[in-house]
């Protein structure tokens, strides 16, 4: 049994996420976590709220809230739209929590030690009209790289680039829209990142086996001009976590916090610290210290690719900075970006389907089997009414939900809701089994390399092929003459349902328990051989037929939908 420790980068608590979103990190994630628990792997699955920073503050002062009040209202928001969502983290943490209050300035005070933070006294922006510093996320201006409209302080979501906010082009306050910003003299804290430039280059070298789309991001920023750059990680702001080297003050450092970019990513090996304070589990060392036990376990991250540099460069630095035996990422799977309709999503615009929206009309594996199906990997998808509907339609309900109702139909019809006793495999089922045999095969291997379209496409094959035997088979028409051989047939066709349900459960985890329950077993295990898969529920198991599997989108419902998510242009 291996061991999989599984992150998804934790979405900001500013409001509720668009499907964008959650398919280029938690879905993903949530796919893989629930595929090597089927196969029987011990997994630790970790999410949380992003909760400081400027969008924490803004969003809270745009809602009238305390933002610590805020915050805490959105984490059980995005909690319970997870759970709709059906992702199944063992724990949703929150960065504001005080275990990673402990552990970002543990690391602070270490990395310190070591001679990689060094103070900065440096020019930043103040507004007047504000009354305050503006930290690089409340500030925005046009990128100077790209020419986005609408790039931040500190990075630019466009381009990826990484910015600072003298950079921008007719620079704005995020706050109140000023312009008449000034530079005024304030002292900062740096990640000296350019120490650890050397190590790692080296360490992103050796994974051969990640993506194009990570490596090329994080080499990017350590060739491009001169090379990694020492990043500030405090802000002058009253949301956070305040600056300390472990449990001691920091001379010169009061009242300033440290950057969300910071201590986000230590919140993955706090959560799993919450996880246990939380009484979900024991022993989180075993999934985080290489000398606790973690030396055995496989990591990996989800993220879009926005967040590329932060987790191959300013996270690995603070771990490698530390000196301490914590686990480094194994493998990192980004994602390009989903569009929506030939356009973004857009928040303010209302423009483009969010994850409760979603859910109000639709359950979720309809939303989960398109968005994974479509997955974002080698290059920006976008989301269209047109292929979502075609794509349930087709997939979901004219091939596995057809052939589960028409098998369950069938034999409840011919020979009650028993299974059938009688008749034995011929050609025709032995060159089925070949064939699923291959496919589960070829399933499995691009599940264990997170090709998330190449498994879903295997996956309807392994569907279209149980469709194909049944329209061949015909027991409908075997049973006129010959009721032992349509029996067997008949049989065949409902352990093909059970085969399906373990199969889906990734993918459409309701739809797997349904027909699971409809088949009256709650054996979930993986299959390792076809033959005797197919042979496990017996004649005389009683079964029932479920409810439609999965109804069909109208025109109506597509033409309508279109029209409320459209937003203003």
């Amino acid at each position: 049994m291996a061991r999989h420790l599984i992150t998804s980068a934790i979405p900001y608590i500013n409001g509720i996420k668009h499907l964008g979103n959650l398919v280029g990190s938690q879905l993903p994630a949530d796919l893989y976590a629930r595929y090597q628990r089927g196969r029987g792997h011990e997994v630790m699955f970790l999410c949380a709220t992003d909760e400081h920073g400027t969008p924490a503050e803004i969003a809270a002062a745009k809602a009238g809230k305390p933002v610590a009040e805020y915050c805490a209202e959105m984490h059980d928001v995005q909690a319970e739209i997870a759970k709709g969502f059906r992702l199944s983290f063992d724990h949703f943490g929150r960065s504001s929590s005080a275990q990673n209050h402990k552990l970002t300035q543990h690391f602070a005070g270490v990395l310190a030690e070591r001679g990689f933070i060094r103070e900065v006294t440096e020019m930043q922006m103040y507004s007047p009209t504000d009354g305050r510093y503006l930290p690089d996320r409340y500030i925005e201006g046009t990128c100077p790289n790209c020419g986005f409209p609408d790039a931040r302080g500190d990075q630019c979501d466009n381009c990826t680039k990484q910015l600072d906010p003298v950079d921008l082009i007719n620079p704005r306050s995020a706050i109140s829209g000023a312009t008449d910003l000034e530079m005024r003299e304030t002292k900062h804290l740096y990640l000296c990142q350019s120490q650890l430039q050397d190590k790692i280059a080296a360490w992103i070298d050796s994974k051969t086996d990640w993506p194009v789309l990570t490596t090329s991001i994080a080499k990017k920023w350590l060739t491009d001009g001169d090379g990694l750059q020492d990043r500030g990680i405090t802000r002058d702001l009253d949301w956070g976590i305040p600056v300390k080297k472990g449990d001691a003050d920091w001379p010169g450092m009061e009242g300033k916090v440290f950057y969300v970019w910071f201590d986000a990513p230590i919140e993955y090996i706090a959560s799993a610290q919450e996880w246990v304070d939380a009484g979900k589990g024991v022993d989180w060392e075993r999934w985080w210290r290489t000398d606790k036990g973690a030396d055995d376990v496989t990591y990996t991250q989800f993220m879009g690719k926005d967040n590329v540099p932060f987790h191959t460069l300013t996270f690995p630095a603070t771990i490698l900075g530390s000196g301490e035996p914590w686990k480094l990422v194994d493998y990192i799977k980004s994602f390009n970006y989903l569009n929506y309709d030939g356009g973004q999503f857009s928040t303010s615009r209302g423009r483009g389907v969010f994850m409760d929206q979603a859910l109000s009309i639709l359950p979720a594996d309809y939303w989960r089997w398109w968005l994974l199906s479509h997955a974002p990997e080698t290059s920006d998808s976008e989301f269209t009414w047109d292929n979502f509907q075609m794509s349930v339609n087709k997939d979901l309900a004219d091939v596995l939900g057809n052939f589960v109702s028409r098998v369950t139909k069938f034999c409840r019809s011919k020979f009650g809701e028993v299974i059938p006793e009688g008749g034995t495999w011929g050609a025709r089922e032995n060159a089925l089994i070949a064939e699923l045999t291959q496919r589960l095969q070829a399933y499995e291997g691009f599940m264990d390399a997170m090709e998330v379209r190449k498994a879903s496409s295997e996956l309807r094959a392994i569907w279209v092929a149980g469709n194909e035997y049944l329209q061949s088979a015909g027991p409908w028409t075997t049973i006129k003459t010959d009721t032992e051989t349509a029996a067997m047939q008949t049989r065949l066709g409902l352990n093909l349902i059970r085969l399906y349900a373990v199969l889906s459960a990734p993918f459409i985890p309701d739809a797997s328990a349904t027909m699971l329950a409809a088949m009256k077993t709650a054996d979930d295990q993986w299959p390792t051989d076809i033959t005797g898969f197919l042979t496990a529920l017996p004649a005389g198991h009683a079964f029932e037929v479920p409810e439609v599997l999965f109804g069909k989108i109208t025109d109506e419902q597509r033409e309508d939908w279109q029209v409320r998510f459209a937003g203003t242009r």
